[in-house]
């Protein structure tokens, strides 16, 4: 089968298209033949190397398909049925192992593209707005990168329960998209003080919890932007990594609480899991959640799939078609 290897860290270059043996699934395992495949930023962290994975390295850690095997013991899944997946690693090729427990059902009304844009994202999103914070009604809550894949789902989500949204995005045509779904309140995260506009619009107060993807370039104006014993949740380094900062930030900050969740905490059971992805497919079904599949690139072109989504010129979620 054809895939995406990286065999040394680096920029997208590193990214190459291969021919590689097609697996034969173990015991527990089954083989799903990809429609759609996700692309998301982790994977651009592992190819970097702010990740360390093991190489040579099939990135990936989502798609969508059909099982074409299944291995010895295998009782959740039966070949020919429609399957999804967002577990690590393998994912940038025409098929890949993945554990059955890891994997699940996609629902009649869900297409194969739309699984592959949203589990991994949406899922994340409900951990995060579920558990890490469980937002209530009529809370102010602040989003940054509104409109990327995570950022679309998380602010219809977050008005679907009935928070108020205070979304960051970097230009006027992506302000236009962010009140399109919603958001309240949009700054313009380059050309505004973020903090400054978070507290006028909460009347001086601050937000109780902020989620932030964008890592460096907007950590010091979330920080800024909390309530008192507010939450940060940083989940992702999109303009680098955090720097390092002393704890007594968070005291001098007014006793901020700061987490660094990964999704697979929140989905470490097969019934997490399955609670999980049910609530993700039952939000777009129900027509709460629109996902849009921003851009498409074929499984060949994975590279200007990176330099794309590290430029940050993509719009919603977006794709490899193998």
């Amino acid at each position: 089968m054809k895939a995406i290897r990286f065999h040394a860290t680096g920029g997208p270059e590193v990214l190459q298209f291969e021919d590689v043996d097609t697996p034969k699934p173990g015991p527990g395992q089954i083989l799903l033949r990809h429609e759609a495949i996700g692309i998301n930023f982790i994977e651009t962290y592992q190819r970097s190397g702010l990740y360390p994975v093991k190489l040579p390295a099939i990135p990936g850690g989502e798609a969508a398909g059909v099982v074409e095997a299944v291995g010895e013991g295998v009782t959740r899944f039966k070949v020919g049925d429609r399957a999804a997946s967002a577990s690590a690693g393998g994912a940038y090729a025409e098929a890949s192992l993945v554990q059955e427990n890891r994997a699940v059902a996609i629902p009649e009304a869900i297409s194969a593209q739309v699984a592959a844009a949203i589990l991994l994202k949406g899922m994340t999103t409900e951990a995060f707005i579920r558990r890490t914070y469980p937002v209530k009604a009529g809370e102010q809550v602040l989003v940054h990168a509104a409109v990327g894949g995570v950022g679309q789902i998380m602010t219809q989500w977050l008005k679907a329960i009935g928070a108020e949204v205070i979304a960051t995005v970097g230009s006027e045509d992506k302000a236009a998209k962010a009140r399109a779904l919603g958001a309240d309140h949009v700054i313009l995260y380059r050309e505004q003080d973020v903090a400054a506009e978070v507290k006028r619009i909460t009347g001086g107060k601050g937000v109780p919890v902020a989620y932030d993807s964008v890592g460096k370039d907007t950590f010091e104006g979330t920080l800024a932007s909390l309530a008192r014993r507010g939450l940060f949740v940083s989940f992702g380094n999109a303009s680098g990594p955090v720097p390092p900062f002393p704890p007594a930030r968070l005291a001098a900050g007014g006793s901020l609480y700061l987490t660094r969740p990964t999704l697979f905490d929140y989905v470490a059971t097969p019934q997490e899991l399955d609670e999980s992805a049910g609530l993700v497919f039952g939000m777009v079904a129900s027509g709460k959640i629109d996902i849009e599949i921003g851009q498409t690139f074929a499984l060949a072109d994975a590279r200007k799939a990176h330099e794309a989504l590290e430029s940050r010129s993509t719009v919603g979620a977006s794709l490899l078609i193998p």
